[in-house]
């Protein structure tokens, strides 16, 4: 008997002192540094990866802008990361995307002076779990879309809420028609 708790010992030591895979990167938070933090993580990002957003408040003065393929976004939940334009002082969108097979996931944009996320050319994107609003309620100077898909093939867009926006919520332009998809 004592052989058989020896061995288990040996195994459950043994165990614990394998190799962990190394740890992605800290999911970015809100402070000072979180637009260039997140600007820079966008542009060096690399096919496949998945950048974290934290929960809170950002509160940002300029658009972001991805274009790598296979990349996602994701945040802690609706309402809880919240990327804020309030403060945006150029007329483009929150999020302008031209890569394809992105994932936008688990986050709330907040008063971007233009559209809230345009995808352009960007096909095989999913916008889950978004929400894309105007504080103020709706008004002219309002971007114009809350998610603006537009020459893309391919799109999922599901649990997403707009509120606010000055022309259309969910606006699907010049939408190439291999698969749209928009579910509850």
């Amino acid at each position: 008997m004592r052989a058989i708790l020896a061995a288990v010992s040996v195994l459950a030591l043994g165990g614990a002192c394998q190799p962990q895979a190394p740890a992605g990167p800290a999911a970015i938070a809100p402070g000072p540094t979180a637009y260039a933090d997140l600007q820079k993580r966008l542009i060096e990002a690399k096919p496949g990866e998945t950048i974290q957003l934290a929960a809170g408040t950002f509160d940002f003065t300029d658009g972001l802008s991805l274009d790598v393929d296979n990349v996602s976004v994701v945040g802690a939940g609706q309402g809880q990361t919240i990327l804020s334009f309030n403060g945006q002082t150029g007329a483009g969108e929150g999020l302008l995307v031209t890569s394809s097979g992105v994932t936008l996931s688990d986050f709330t944009m907040q008063d971007s002076k233009g559209d809230g996320i345009k995808s352009k050319g960007a096909d095989n994107i999913t916008y889950k779990d978004l929400t894309v609003e105007w504080t103020g309620g709706p008004l002219a100077p309002n971007g114009a879309s809350g998610v603006y898909p537009v020459e893309s093939k391919n799109v999922l867009i599901a649990g997403v809420t707009v509120r606010g926006a000055s022309d259309a919520g969910i606006h699907v332009g010049q939408h190439r028609a291999d698969h749209l998809e928009i579910a509850d």
